[in-house]
């Protein structure tokens, strides 16, 4: 195991508090010297998407110092920001946040004292983005509808797509809405498209958020 993911797992451990915690504390102390960005995510698919978009440009965010860690669940970002936040680590930060779970990111930031009376604004200069959704609203948008059928395609669900479609709840949906809702009918279909969708945009097509996280880090 690579020392990125280690020190991504360490974390994890740490911020769950369990029976493991202390050590997986010293492990990540012991590492977080090789770490110069801590970047926290509410889930895999949003790790992916990123070091997916940074590996197409031409970047290895672990050897940058750059350690993208997934929450598990925006409702989790105040347990990180103590482990790698003021409280914790005191590494630097920045991260992505659906516009529901920004109350949350908000909150415990000020909590842990990064900021004071955070708006949007504030909260982008500290390095953390805001999707105006989702991130699959985000790369549906940047793709467009055909687009993201046509990488439906190429993964071979063109039929399961259809298929649900067909369902009465969807039938009168548009197309954008049933797109996003069908990424997330299945465990680990979100992280597939994450990586199939970014690896599909044109270099003038990238999501904000995405774009000026990747630029902050």
């Amino acid at each position: 195991m690579d020392e990125t993911n280690r020190f991504r797992e360490a974390v994890a451990e740490w911020a769950a508090d369990g029976a493991s915690a202390v050590g997986a504390a010293g492990v990540a102390r012991e590492l977080a010297g090789g770490v110069r960005t801590v970047v926290l995510v509410e889930g895999a698919s949003d790790l992916i998407a990123l070091e997916t978009l940074a590996a197409r440009d031409g970047r290895d965010l672990g050897a940058e110092g750059v350690v993208v860690v997934p929450l598990g669940g925006a409702t989790n970002i105040g347990r990180y920001l103590d482990v790698c936040g003021p409280p914790g680590l005191d590494l630097a930060l920045a991260g992505l946040c659906d516009i529901g779970e920004e109350r949350h990111f908000t909150r415990h930031l000020e909590r842990v004292g990064a900021a004071s009376g955070l708006t949007r604004t504030g909260l982008e200069a500290l390095g953390f983005q805001v999707c105006s959704a989702d991130l699959e609203d985000e790369l549906i948008r940047a793709l467009g509808a055909e687009g993201v059928r046509e990488v439906i395609g190429l993964l071979g669900e063109t039929r399961p797509f259809q298929t649900f479609q067909g369902q009465p709840a969807q039938r009168e949906r548009p197309v954008e809405h049933q797109l996003r809702r069908f990424m997330g009918t299945h465990s680990g279909r979100k992280a597939l498209y994450a990586r199939a969708l970014v690896a599909h945009l044109d270099h003038d097509r990238v999501p904000r958020p995405l774009e000026h996280l990747l630029a902050r880090v």
